[in-house]
């Protein structure tokens, strides 16, 4: 397909290799447009009755979007604004959305870093979709981290994990492991790394009807290696339930400074390295986002990109983490007293009518 995409069909399962190890499998426009060229063209196609989306390099499954190039992109034009980059956001919230309905069962095998953008292309397919994790894998939506906001569809699917799970994600971008991924409902089984040959080689001869079934039945063994009842997450949902049960980042932040437990105290230094700004627009993203369907998630968000790269918070971020490596970044308000309700809805106000959208037709 591209020189970081590959394809190819056996035994009627279409198989796609991110193939871009150095950048981690971060994504280039080229790569989405290949990837939705090859879900379109094996959607119709009769003789493929699955796909499983998987990478060539053991250290990521895919770490996100391409954030050197939204940096360089949005760097050149006043207000962030680039055709390239418009074309990006549209292209791959298209290409979430056809995932997420897709009409066959769809694989992804989560190894490694599965980061932002590598959600994405693995949170779909709710009707047929199973998430495999290892031990290696590492997954957060971690763009609060750059001054951006867990997109991607990250609103719909955060906003559906169990309790306030997904806004202690969001607000915070930690990084979670297989278990906790498990007990969060972004992942459905584990299977050990070394025993991911054996689960390809299945998948490429078995003749099992129901790909799905196949797959639990080989991860069972494996399953106590990452029990979601002993996860981080398992063990602090009441006091995550608690803290980010409130209506406001600065209410969770008070909660948390008032709980001397090394969890809490260690989510709050967490938080306190974040954009004070995206920490507050994540939260009423995902407050939105629980009673919307996913194509009005991906509007919304598509919305929020536009307004993310006018503001610029996200250009500092991304400088202070990928260009400079200072780790330094001059968030703008630098405190979450400084956030007014103001700066955070300007992120939700229309940036095209209804008619003009980019994503107007999704369904």
């Amino acid at each position: 397909m591209t020189e970081f995409v590959q394809t190819c069909v056996k035994n009627k399962i279409g198989f796609i290799t991110l193939d871009r190890p150095k950048a981690l499998n971060s994504l280039s426009l080229d790569m989405v447009r290949a990837l939705t060229a090859a879900l379109l063209d094996w959607r119709r196609d009769a003789e493929v009755r699955a796909v499983v989306i998987r990478s060539s390099s053991e250290r990521a499954f895919c770490a996100g979007g391409d954030i050197r190039f939204f940096y360089d992109a949005g760097r050149a034009t006043p207000q962030g604004g680039s055709a390239l980059l418009e074309d990006f956001f549209t292209e791959e919230y298209a290409l979430n959305h056809l995932i997420h309905f897709y009409p066959k069962p769809y694989i992804a095998v989560m190894d490694g870093i599965v980061m932002g953008g590598g959600m994405g292309v693995a949170q779909g397919g709710a009707a047929n979709r199973m998430r495999i994790v290892t031990e290696r894998t590492k997954m957060a939506m971690p763009e609060v981290n750059i001054g951006l906001f867990p997109d991607v569809g990250g609103g719909y699917f955060l906003s559906r994990a169990p309790g306030q799970l997904g806004a202690y994600l969001g607000v915070t971008g930690d990084i979670i492991g297989a278990a906790d991924a498990i007990y969060a409902g972004l992942a459905d089984v584990f299977v050990p790394a070394s025993e991911l040959p054996a689960l390809f080689a299945l998948l490429e001869s078995s003749a099992a009807p129901n790909l799905s079934e196949a797959i639990r039945a080989f991860s069972e063994p494996f399953r106590a290696q990452a029990d979601p009842a002993r996860s981080l997450l398992a063990s602090e949902h009441a006091a995550i339930d608690r803290h980010f049960g409130h209506h406001d980042v600065r209410a969770i932040a008070a909660s948390l400074q008032q709980d001397a437990s090394e969890f809490a105290q260690k989510t709050l230094a967490t938080m306190n390295k974040r954009s004070p700004l995206m920490m507050c627009v994540t939260l009423s993203q995902l407050r939105r986002s629980a009673s919307i369907s996913v194509a009005d998630c991906l509007r919304m968000e598509r919305t929020m990109v536009r307004r993310s790269f006018e503001n610029g918070e996200v250009l500092e971020g991304i400088r202070s983490v990928v260009i400079d490596k200072d780790n330094a970044p001059n968030w703008s308000p630098a405190t979450l007293d400084e956030v007014t309700v103001e700066m955070v809805n300007r992120f939700f106000e229309p940036a095209w009518p209804a008619h003009a959208h980019p994503l107007r037709d999704l369904a």
